[in-house]
């Protein structure tokens, strides 16, 4: 028979949330670098920003800018612009760097893709970006969710752009074909680090799947714009950041992002240091003679800030480059 104070228990046990990165709590403590001055950011609170909060959270809508931890949101969501985590908050991989939480994933939700498209018109955005967890529990990984949400914002606000930022859909035959059919204007993919750190930093995926993805988009619909990026201090050398480059140009990348690490927990996997502004600026130059239609790389770089303003920059950078391959 059960007594009260069993009951209590498991009532307390139930309203106790699950741990966020329960595979990280009994690794030790990775040391922890203090920031240097380039890394500061304000801290949000402006009213715009308010406005984009009351928004996301009146739509019932996971941002990437809050799961991941984003320096940037503050600006961002001053802005405006906000990053839709679709598919729910939980990822069913556990990579070294990342401070979305991992466990085992809910149900899709059937009305999401409505409160998207319905969240962008009312933020009045000219260029969106759709990412989201991990979902290898789904036969086709989420392929067919981001191909809804993608249709929905499309019949709410048809003059905004769409980028996507997916998963590698491993082991998931058709998938990426599904996402490419509902034409998104930027396929957006990270590699996330160079090879030599893939066992340590992102275990659950494979450095050749994910530029093989990339390469794959551009052989289905060459007009769509591919995008991936990586964070250095990492304990990445010089040469691989560079021979990475050279893979993502022969996938065809069109536009390139590198940004610094930030170790969200002492769980989480170390900052090996943190990359000077001029390392940066050189990693920039480097990627702009190796053809990369755009490159953004700087402390604070990440996927989707400034995504609006770089998709129009894409656009005419292209513009600009086609009379150069016609001759």
């Amino acid at each position: 028979m059960t007594s009260d104070a069993d009951l209590i228990e498991k009532s307390h046990e139930a309203s106790v949330p699950a741990p966020r990165h329960p595979e990280k709590a009994h690794r030790p403590d990775q040391p922890t670098l203090r920031k240097p001055d380039w890394i500061r950011v304000r801290a949000p609170g402006s009213p715009e920003w308010a406005q984009t909060n009351s928004i996301v959270k009146t739509h019932k809508l996971v941002t990437v800018c809050e799961e991941a931890g984003c320096p940037n949101i503050g600006e961002c969501w001053a802005k405006r612009h906000a990053t839709f985590m679709i598919m729910g908050d939980i990822c069913t991989r556990a990579c070294a760097f990342c401070n979305v939480r991992t466990g085992l994933p809910r149900g899709l939700d059937p009305d999401e893709p409505r409160r998207v498209a319905d969240a962008v018109a009312k933020l009045g955005l000219a260029h969106v970006v759709i990412t989201s967890v991990d979902r290898d529990d789904l036969a086709d990984g989420g392929a067919a969710h981001f191909a809804r949400v993608i249709a929905a914002i499309r019949d709410a606000s048809p003059s905004t752009t769409v980028e996507v930022l997916t998963p590698d859909f491993l082991r998931k035959p058709g998938a990426l074909e599904i996402v490419v059919a509902a034409a998104p204007d930027v396929f957006n993919h990270n590699l996330e680090t160079v090879a030599s750190k893939y066992l340590s930093v992102r275990p659950g995926a494979r450095y050749f799947h994910s530029l093989r993805l990339l390469q794959r988009v551009k052989e289905l619909a060459p007009t769509i714009f591919t995008k991936s990026g990586i964070m250095v201090g990492l304990g990445e050398e010089r040469h691989e950041v560079l021979q990475l480059m050279d893979d993502l140009r022969s996938a065809d990348v069109d536009f390139m992002t590198i940004g610094q690490y930030l170790q969200p927990t002492k769980k989480h996997h170390a900052v090996a240091r943190f990359v000077t502004p001029d390392e940066f600026a050189s990693y920039a130059e480097i990627g702009r003679a190796k053809g990369f239609l755009l490159m953004s790389s700087s402390p604070l770089t990440r996927s989707s800030h400034h995504a609006g303003d770089d998709f129009a920059r894409l656009k005419a950078n292209r513009l600009a480059a086609a009379p150069l391959r016609r001759a």
